[in-house]
């Protein structure tokens, strides 16, 4: 395998660009450092370039929210002709990243094409409005497995590879190699009793978007500040719903007991994540949720929803931190009453944080990058790879004890 095609509807650059974003760049990376030619086909958006190099993957950038799908149809298909901003290039495989819309690449790519699913997007799509809300899940739920149909599926958490089932896609060609993790950037703390606050403090990692649900961790501290003398939440990350979240914040009366950080570098996240006693994940879904690990690279348990399924398999419930609600429904006030538990509880806290610690070592993006090379390489070689690719050493062992 000498070259490969990446597509997404964005890049890390993107002011909305998030954990799915940095995996499939992180993956480029590792091939890119096996020798592998590879390009990544993404959105322009302000001040971005149209061609960059990062990592050693060639970004090529045209289109935009919408139209970034058939901008990147359009220059595969001249691509072929030896024209257009992919001229020269010739995969050997393609990863078609489907964020509740894919490329339908294969439909112009002469290489075998792999469609990257981190999770199925039915209870976002409504955000989108009625009309979009029906077409996107039309196409996402029905088109998409009848023109993928004989394709090798890849997603990053066995629930995601759940879902797809759910679908109509074999499990027989569905991959999972899940999320790596940074090393913690040069000089930046290490979460110890030294790093956390005096006073009780939650923390939020996520983009700013409606199905994170940011309010439910500001009704949280609203329902908790009276019994928790200088409580505080942090909001790490930004996004279109921000100026949402604080008029929310302003309703319960909280705005003293929130800060929204926005946008920050590595070195300041992991500041912030130190420094905190529970990192709380209240969203509606995630196919891995990568903000998990960063948290606990710190010793800071997490506590989300179960029904977001892919918490499932990034939280080991009860020992690297909480889930509540039942599989189906959300429920604030179990998270609230969870939240209560580890900020009164400091022997729990610390105990489930220290796991979750431990865990951080069995994820890295070497791992990753090597599983989804394994997958990509089937492909070309026309062979189909199903299940846990690179699994976890507790896993391994597992696997081997019985």
């Amino acid at each position: 395998m000498r070259e490969v095609l990446l597509l997404c509807w964005r890049d890390t650059g993107h002011p909305q660009g998030g954990g799915s974003e940095r995996y499939l760049e992180q993956v480029g990376a590792q091939l890119a450092a096996q020798g592998i030619s590879v390009t990544l086909r993404t959105a322009r958006y302000r001040g971005s370039a149209r061609n960059e190099v990062i990592g050693g993957v060639r970004i090529s950038r045209g289109g935009g929210r919408l139209s970034v799908y058939p901008s990147a149809l359009i220059a595969m298909a001249a691509s072929r002709f030896g024209v257009g901003p992919l001229a020269g290039i010739r995969p050997d495989a393609v990863i078609d990243t489907q964020n509740g819309i894919p490329f339908f690449s294969r439909l112009v790519v002469g290489a075998p094409v792999t469609v990257l699913v981190h999770h199925c997007h039915r209870e976002q799509w409504p955000v989108a409005g009625r009309l979009m809300s029906r077409i996107g899940w039309w196409i996402e739920s029905q088109l998409s497995p009848r023109v993928h149909r004989d394709s090798q599926y890849l997603t990053v958490s066995l629930p995601s590879a759940d879902e797809l089932v759910e679908l109509g896609i074999e499990r027989e060609r569905i991959a999972v190699v899940r999320n790596g993790v940074d090393e913690l950037p040069d000089g930046a703390p290490v979460g110890d009793a030294n790093t956390r606050t005096a006073h009780p403090s939650i923390c939020v990692l996520s983009r700013l978007v409606p199905h994170k649900q940011i309010e439910d961790a500001l009704e949280t501290v609203a329902a908790l500040s009276a019994d928790f003398e200088g409580l505080h939440l942090d909001v790490i990350g930004g996004g279109w719903w921000e100026e949402n979240l604080r008029e929310r914040a302003a309703e319960l009366g909280i705005t003293h007991a929130v800060t929204f950080h926005g946008h920050v570098d590595e070195q300041r996240k992991h500041e912030l994540l130190a420094r905190s006693w529970v990192h709380v994940m209240p969203s509606r879904k995630e196919g891995w949720g990568l903000a998990v690990i960063e948290a606990a690279q710190h010793g800071v348990p997490t506590i989300g929803y179960r029904s977001s399924k892919g918490l499932t398999d990034s939280i080991v419930d009860g020992v690297t931190g909480l889930l509540v609600g039942d599989g189906d429904v959300s429920d604030v006030h179990e998270l609230t009453q969870a939240v209560r538990t580890l900020l009164t509880d400091a022997e729990a806290r610390t105990v489930l944080g220290e796991k979750a610690r431990a865990r951080v070592r069995e994820f890295s993006w070497e791992l990753t990058g090597s599983g989804v090379q394994t997958v990509l390489s089937g492909t070309v070689s026309g062979r189909r790879t199903a299940g846990l690719v690179a699994p976890s050493g507790r896993e391994r062992a597992e696997t081997g004890n019985s």
